[in-house]
């Protein structure tokens, strides 16, 4: 069984799925400046997945295109819609070998970026990450809005089924 934050990101990836399903790629593509496009946000956050948990923490690189088509401060692009669920789909099954892998103790400790410890220790950096699902996931229910689509998920789901709160092992 994961660490109990780690069940918390399979939740948040999975109400990220639930408020994309059924998007097309026209209108996953469709910007609404400043804004960026649904696929960028699903690019982007795939990126960023890849960065802390398949770069940094196994050394590996499962999606060489992300970072220069949609990581951090790059500019606004409009990628295919298959491209970026394929992209993120390789990210995070990747990520999820190393993730299912922490304990309490391993989420107190720092990743080596370029020979030096992290600014932030590895629990701080997943929580950063839920934290930016969550982001993206309210904007990308602005831009479906401003598309006119009708009949969103209500926020948060089913939490007690899936992500239920319980203590760390030993708590």
């Amino acid at each position: 069984m994961p660490h109990p934050l780690v069940a918390q990101l399979h939740f948040t990836r999975r109400e990220w799925l639930r408020a994309l399903e059924g998007v097309s790629d026209a209108d996953a593509r469709r910007r609404f400046p400043p804004m960026n496009c649904i696929s960028w946000m699903i690019g982007h956050l795939a990126s960023h997945e890849h960065y802390c948990w398949v770069l940094e923490a196994q050394q590996k690189n499962v999606a060489p295109e992300l970072e220069a088509l949609v990581g951090y401060e790059q500019p606004a692009s409009t990628p295919p819609l298959d491209d970026m669920w394929a992209a993120w789909q390789a990210v995070t099954r990747a990520a999820d070998d190393y993730l299912e892998t922490l304990t309490t103790d391993s989420l107190q400790t720092f990743l080596l970026i370029d020979g030096k410890p992290a600014e932030e220790n590895v629990g701080t950096m997943l929580h950063r990450l839920m934290y930016h699902y969550w982001y993206h996931l309210g904007e990308s229910q602005a831009v479906r809005q401003l598309l006119g689509h009708t009949r969103l998920p209500e926020f948060v789901g089913d939490i007690q089924v899936y992500a239920p709160y319980r203590p760390e092992a030993g708590a």
